[in-house]
């Protein structure tokens, strides 16, 4: 599409927000949070609000702030959209670099919604490939290193024994690994396909080994907001695949996410927990993403409903047999925040008060006024369930007046000393944290 119809579109864009499509939060986003989030009226929108911060790199010395006893230093810059990290044995840091592969725009809504979005750095080629960090020999500055090339918008990895597994935007790969590599040039073989195509608007494809290695969950976002494009096109989607390692045979192991990410298990009950972002196009204060666990064969609402039993109107033919099983998701974290990473934190680097818990990070809303997320917040368990209000925990991602992102938090993890790993998007940096 020419530049000129481009900028049109964006300019009408505006045009229509400033006229009055746009709409500001009424709620606290405080009253969003917990098991039991405040929920307002839907409201309907010829063009959905957007509100997006421009893009500004980082500059020279500047870095994200982090709450008392705690401090944070780059240890990798110059990557292309970091997105996903994992810890190796030997203590190796795994980067996934990639971001959204080619693909059909199905509405003129959606190419605007593109252009606005893009405009806080989301946009530019990923760099489909996987990058290794090591600590240098005198541990002063982590090296880096080509390891894997020829990827396809990847986005989850995974280690089991001698195989390391990459979830592509539409099939998870599987690669040989040498302890200690800094590279891999086995060219891979395909464990499965993945739902994929020409629209593939969740392509993220998030990935979790089974404790004892048998099995790999697979998060698979929704290909719509609400099924505008086609229940057809929804087929394995907005649910977490069990996939057998052995032969790759899968199964829907839970429904009704519209975009599962950030798998884990929760260390004291053993469950599979995941961050879930919900539907948009409602209202600033509608829907709360959410923290959950994830039963085998649940179902969580989607698109039939929201937060339990909360019926979507616009999705039809209705449900009311599904909506009648939809889950309630355990933690909402407010409206549009983003959540794409979770961690629960089980070493002993951070001071006592971050052990127990999970570190949620929230890459950031795209359509709320004002804005919410662009932080990592810490969320307290107790007997395997989340306690009480988020803490944040890294800040500093958007400029003091709101309208600048230096970067956008996506991937976490823990290295070998305990330090909290963050890969930043937009910032095209990682970043760990550590006690002071």
């Amino acid at each position: 599409m020419k530049t000129s119809l481009k900028l049109s579109l964006l300019t009408l864009s505006i045009t229509l927000m400033i006229s009055g499509c746009d709409d500001s939060a009424k709620i606290d986003p405080a009253r969003q949070t917990g098991a039991n989030p405040e929920l307002p009226a839907a409201q309907n929108f010829l063009l959905p609000p957007m509100q997006v911060p421009r893009g500004a790199a980082w500059k020279q010395g500047e870095k994200p702030t982090v709450a008392d006893g705690l401090k944070i230093e780059k240890i990798a810059d110059g990557l292309q959209h970091p997105r996903q990290l994992t810890t190796l044995p030997n203590g190796d840091i795994l980067v996934v670099e990639g971001n959204s592969p080619p693909g059909v725009t199905a509405k003129p809504k959606e190419l605007i919604m593109g252009l606005v979005q893009k405009a806080s750095g989301k946009g530019g080629a990923g760099g489909n490939r996987i990058t290794l960090l090591r600590r240098s020999a005198d541990g002063q500055h982590w090296e880096k290193h080509p390891f894997l090339n020829n990827l396809f918008s990847p986005f989850g990895v995974q280690l089991i024994g001698d195989t390391l597994y990459v979830a592509n935007a539409d099939a998870i790969m599987k690669y040989h690994y040498d302890s200690g590599a800094t590279s891999i040039t086995d060219p891979g073989t395909e464990l499965t396909d993945l739902p994929g195509g020409p629209i593939n608007h969740h392509w993220t494809k998030s990935l979790l080994a089974s404790p004892d290695g048998s099995k790999l969950y697979v998060g698979v976002g929704s290909n719509s907001n609400i099924t505008e494009n086609g229940t057809g096109a929804e087929y394995r989607r907005a649910a977490v695949l069990e996939v057998d390692v052995a032969n790759g045979a899968s199964r829907i192991f839970a429904s009704g996410l519209r975009n599962p990410t950030g798998l884990q298990w929760e260390p004291q009950s053993g469950k599979l927990w995941a961050v879930v972002n919900e539907r948009d196009e409602i209202g600033a204060d509608l829907v709360p993403d959410y923290l959950t666990s994830v039963q085998d064969q649940g179902f969580y609402g989607w698109p039939y409903s929201y937060y339990g039993q909360h019926v979507d109107e616009r999705v039809k033919p209705q449900r009311p047999d599904l909506v009648k099983k939809a889950i309630k998701p355990d933690y909402a974290l407010s409206s549009h925040v983003a959540p794409l990473g979770l961690l629960f934190y089980t070493g002993d680097n951070l001071p006592a008060e971050y052990r127990g818990g999970a570190f949620i990070s929230e890459h950031g809303s795209w359509n709320r006024k004002p804005l919410n997320g662009y932080q990592v917040v810490w969320v307290a368990f107790k007997d395997g369930k989340p306690q009480g209000m988020p803490k944040p925990v890294v800040t500093g991602f958007l400029t003091d007046d709101h309208k600048n992102v230096r970067g956008l938090p996506v991937g976490l993890s823990m290295d070998k000393e305990g330090g909290l790993l963050i890969a930043d998007d937009a910032g095209n940096t990682v970043w760990r944290v550590s006690a002071r």
